[in-house]
């Protein structure tokens, strides 16, 4: 992350999202731990920065997958689904590539940073 965010504001985002992630797959056991570890892998990336706006964006996005089964619920559904079984990952890459370039478009036009 970036040195004009503190410690704190890393930690705070990072429990953050932890938290609206497990509310939102309402800590299933094969779902929370595929999102554990794409936040654990984000948050250890060597260039990330820290982003308030769209760290404040994806808890709205997952207070709202887990107050219904709206879109926002399907959304997160399949990127769990996804990254569940990366050995699909490996026999799929033109998919994949096509998926991460979907999920980027995602990010961008509604200021979220989901993985």
């Amino acid at each position: 992350m970036t040195t004009a965010a503190s410690k704190l504001d890393i930690t705070h985002a990072y429990r953050h999202l932890y938290r609206g992630l497990l509310r939102a797959v309402q800590y299933s056991a094969p779902a929370r731990y595929v999102v554990r570890d794409q936040l654990r892998a984000a948050f250890r990336e060597r260039d990330a920065a820290l982003d308030r706006e769209g760290v404040k964006r994806t808890v709205w996005f997952l207070e709202a997958a887990a107050k219904e089964r709206g879109l926002e619920h399907k959304i997160l559904k399949n990127l769990i689904r996804v990254r569940y079984r990366p050995e699909t990952r490996q026999l799929q890459q033109d998919a994949m590539q096509h998926y991460d370039m979907t999920v980027a478009m995602l990010n961008k036009s509604m200021g979220l940073c989901l993985r």
